[in-house]
């Protein structure tokens, strides 16, 4: 009975893997489909491969600008939510009681962050830029991705603080450490895969938004709210080229990672 349970969840495992995998794959494929007549638009019926929409990368107006607006929103807001994820994930986990009276409170709060449909986050960011005067841009962009990004940097960080032994800090006190010299050189190397991989979650969320980014963008367009609009007239095939840069720099983005998370382990 093991055995047949093993190769039914090895199949499921093998057909979720492909579920996950087949768009990106199509995607990458008919990033290299020439279109023979009309007005360049992704089909996807192949015509014969082509590296033009490479050579053209540039050449639809607006796109290569919501691309790199998107890479500078993701880079940023995934910087301002690993600092502020990782605190607030360290004051979590080490202060409790009348040490922390707000901890209850930050916990349901983060809950309903990730909880939340992305819609209502979007309508209520909206509503309090608009209450406030603030004109919508990268500011609100920018406000909105670190916002709903900090919860799950704050998860993740946390739960790798959960098994953390406060006793090596306590040692490096003994042996005259200041406290931000224990946390340069101790805690953070021991937490350092779970900032990487909270950091890691930010970028991608912020890079793959699309319905708080269409509701707080005014008229800068990230690529996703780009792509949309485009999508009325007929998405240029530029977007799967841009598509597949994405996807490369994550899987880039994601060895890296792993790469230092296990340097960070082996060298404490």
């Amino acid at each position: 009975m093991s055995a047949k349970r093993g190769r039914w969840l090895g199949l499921y495992s093998w057909l979720l893997l492909a579920y996950l995998l087949v768009p990106i794959v199509g995607m990458i494929f008919f990033s290299f489909n020439d279109v023979l007549a009309g007005r360049p638009t992704v089909t996807f019926e192949w015509n014969g491969a082509t590296l033009r929409w490479y050579r053209e990368l540039t050449n639809v107006v607006g796109l290569p600008e919501a691309f790199w607006l998107s890479i500078r929103l993701a880079l940023a807001s995934m910087v301002a939510a690993t600092v502020i994820g990782t605190l607030l994930a360290l004051a979590l986990v080490r202060y409790e009681g009348k040490r922390f009276r707000g901890r209850t409170a930050i916990d349901q709060t983060l809950f309903m962050n990730i909880a939340a449909p992305e819609i209502v986050m979007g309508a209520s960011l909206l509503g309090l830029f608009a209450s406030y005067h603030v004109a919508r841009g990268f500011l609100t962009l920018l406000l909105s991705h670190t916002v709903f990004s900090i919860a799950y940097v704050t998860v993740t960080v946390r739960a790798r603080l959960q098994g953390f032994d406060r006793h090596l800090e306590e040692a490096a006190g003994d042996l005259g450490a200041t406290p931000l010299t224990t946390f340069r050189l101790v805690t953070l190397p021991m937490i350092m895969p779970g900032v990487l991989a909270g950091a890691m979650m930010a970028f991608a969320l912020s890079l793959d938004d699309f319905v708080v980014s269409n509701f707080v963008s005014g008229t800068t367009l990230p690529f996703p709210v780009w792509v949309y609009g485009a999508s009325r007239m007929g998405v240029p095939p530029q977007v799967f080229v841009f598509g597949t840069i994405i996807f490369l720099l994550g899987f880039a983005g994601a060895i890296a990672s792993l790469a230092m998370s296990r340097r960070a382990v082996k060298s404490v």
